[in-house]
């Protein structure tokens, strides 16, 4: 595969456009034109699909998604431009001049049909056993242009095998429509590129490097590639079947942790507009189906932001006052999409890593051991799942690193979109469902391990226990309501600096052990950065190398997936920029309705350490359950 000079992606699907003027008031800033006889006015460069979206006009796309750059390779929103011999893709066509143009003329209707009917002639698959069904574009596109029959026949019998060698995404290319979205996503969007389109003609094929197997090619596991399909041919490698063998087995005790991002986002696989949040709906419906306990995956978020600013603290002591040579910035780890990406390409930079393992991890590691000893369960009759937003915590939760409590840390991880077909395999319609609290001896978690869901939401909760340790005063009296609002929203790349002053308070009792005090600290600058999705973790890990500014940085949070959690891999389908904000306004918003919203506050995390983890954060007990390594593997494909 050709590479972009030193990068490893493939070359990128982007195409030369047009560049909007900045000021559409100057001369020629917009363009007059005709869409179905009437007239409108647009700013140049816009594209004819860009111009019709934003004058009510409705125009079918399949290849188009508003995350990914224009490739017009599908040409379902072909249109009639007047003067024009053929008909034109309206996604890749930018206005420069005026233009007579016609949506849904005989000639457009019946080519748009006639498309749909040739990729239907090459798609295999029966609907009805399809995960999309339902939820596949191509099935609503043959439905909204009357297809009732192939017009040029079917295919019968899959023309690829399944590839199934992954813990996260499972291949499927017979059922492939070529529009590229998997491998724009996996270029431009994550610029991992494992995904390319091979070959010419009819024998062109979306695959892998030497053809190799997904578990065998340098894939993150993220799974926005699955977010973008239009169709079936990616989806989640999914365990419900043996999560119901577990909950049928009378010998098994069935535990569950919820992420907070499926809690915002899965009301949308049951009807809801983006925005919903159904946490409390979300744990009746689970004791219904089985589970037995359900648990906050915030619990452990908060644990993490005690676990992983000690280990800052700790580096931070050694470099300033014990004049040690340690690794920093300190990369957050609570992301197995990163995690595997600096595994593969920035494996010297290991060692910036926390060595605090995921929430969903540590979770794990505690119910099966401090929970089993609270709950008279053997732990190996504990069946240990997780729901998450992530497709690569699938991979994560199989990790041989991940057996720290003598067996499987976390048997399985759910996506949203699996847990929601479980719910409703069930008969249950979950916004119907009353309210209900979490299980003992959890409990109930803070609104900084909910704001983990969101990009900016991990640094934000550790600022929010930070400002209280350091300088000994409620972070309300720094950031209004206690929310940091510059590391809020969805710029790809976030930066801060957080001056300590002169007045520091007293070390907490939990660290007291590790440093004497904060007078070392007076008059620091602390500088963080926030990133979401690999190719913007790209930008920073390439300036650090470079020694440029965020080199300077101390704490550094990366984040896989476009948006962080709540843009994961196993959220529901459709996602876009809309939608994704729409989630993170409902994170934002249970946050703030809750009365303990930090992290070091939570009386359950505090507890923990009083009766289990007696050593204190950081200590050989919390790192034995609580902390990890990784591993360097390079770019190099066996």
């Amino acid at each position: 595969m050709e590479s972009k000079g030193d990068l490893r992606a493939p070359v990128s699907q982007t195409p030369l456009v047009v560049e909007k003027p900045k000021d559409t008031s100057a001369i020629g800033g917009m363009v007059s034109i005709e869409i179905n006889e009437k007239k409108v006015s647009v700013p140049l460069g816009t594209t004819i699909l860009e111009a019709c979206r934003q004058n009510g006009i409705t125009i079918p796309t399949l290849c188009h998604h508003d995350d990914l750059c224009v490739a017009g390779v599908c040409r379902v929103c072909v249109v009639e431009v007047e003067g024009m011999r053929t008909l034109q893709a309206s996604c890749a066509f930018p206005i420069t001049n005026p233009l007579k143009i016609k949506t849904s003329s005989p000639m457009v209707r019946k080519a748009r049909r006639n498309i749909i009917d040739l990729l239907l002639s090459e798609h295999y698959g029966e609907c009805y056993s399809c995960f999309r069904n339902g939820k596949c574009e191509l099935q609503s596109l043959a439905k909204e242009y009357g297809v009732d029959n192939y017009t040029f026949g079917h295919v019968t019998e899959p023309k690829y095998d399944v590839d199934k060698s992954s813990y996260s995404v499972v291949r499927d290319m017979s059922k492939c429509v070529l529009c590229k979205r998997c491998v724009r996503t996996c270029i431009d969007l994550q610029e991992v590129g494992v995904l390319e389109a091979i070959d010419r003609g009819d024998k062109t094929h979306i695959g892998t490097f030497l053809e190799k197997p997904l578990a065998d090619v340098i894939c993150i596991n993220c799974g926005q590639c699955i977010n973008r399909c239009p169709t079936g041919a990616l989806r989640a490698n999914d365990p419900s079947d043996e999560i119901w063998a577990a909950i049928d087995d009378p010998t098994k005790h069935v535990v569950i942790q919820t992420a907070p991002s499926p809690r915002a986002a899965i009301g949308e696989e049951f009807g809801l507009g983006a925005g919903h949040s159904m946490t409390r709906e979300l744990n009746t419906a689970l004791k219904r189906i089985g589970f037995d306990k359900v648990f906050d995956t915030n619990f452990t978020a908060d644990l993490t932001i005690i676990e992983e600013g000690t280990e800052l603290i700790i580096r931070l002591y050694k470099a300033l006052v014990q004049k040690e040579n340690v690794a920093l910035p300190q990369f957050t780890s609570c992301s197995p999409g990163w995690v595997k990406f600096i595994e593969h390409y920035y494996p010297e930079y290991l060692d910036n890593m926390s060595s605090a393992k995921s929430p969903q991890q540590m979770f794990g590691a505690l119910i099966k051991t401090f929970y089993a000893q609270k709950a008279g369960v053997e732990p190996k009759d504990i069946v240990s799942v997780a729901v998450m937003p992530c497709s690569a915590k699938k991979f994560e939760c199989n990790r041989p690193e991940m057996y720290d409590s003598g067996y499987k840390d976390v048997d399985y991880g759910l996506t949203t979109r699996e847990l929601a077909r479980m719910i409703k395999e069930a008969g249950i319609n979950l916004p119907e469902m009353p309210k209900s609290d979490f299980d003992s001896p959890f409990g109930e978690a803070s609104g900084a391990g909910l704001i983990f869901g969101a990009t900016g939401g991990v640094m934000e909760a550790a600022i929010r226990s930070v400002v209280e340790f350091v300088l000994g005063k409620k972070v309300e009296d720094i950031f209004e309501k206690a929310n940091i609002i510059p590391l809020r929203g969805f710029d790809g790349i976030k930066y801060m600096e957080i001056p300590i002053g002169d007045k520091v308070g007293p070390v907490p009792d939990l660290i007291k052990h590790l440093v004497p005090n904060w007078d070392w600290l007076k008059g620091a600058v602390l500088k963080i950065a926030v990133a979401h999705g690999t190719a913007n973790a790209k930008k920073i890990m390439d300036d650090i190398k470079a020694g440029g500014k965020f080199s300077e940085c101390h704490f550094i949070e990366f984040m896989a997936c476009p948006g962080g959690c709540l843009g994961g891999g196993g959220q529901p389908i459709p996602t876009t920029p809309e939608i994704r904000k729409k989630r993170a306004e409902a994170i934002y918003a249970e946050d703030e309705s809750l009365e303990l919203r930090k992290s070091h506050d939570n009386p359950n995390v505090v507890r923990i350490y009083e009766e289990f983890l007696t050593e204190g954060p950081c200590s050989h007990l919390s790192h034995e359950l609580l902390h990890t390594h990784y591993t360097k593997r390079g770019r190099y494909i066996a």
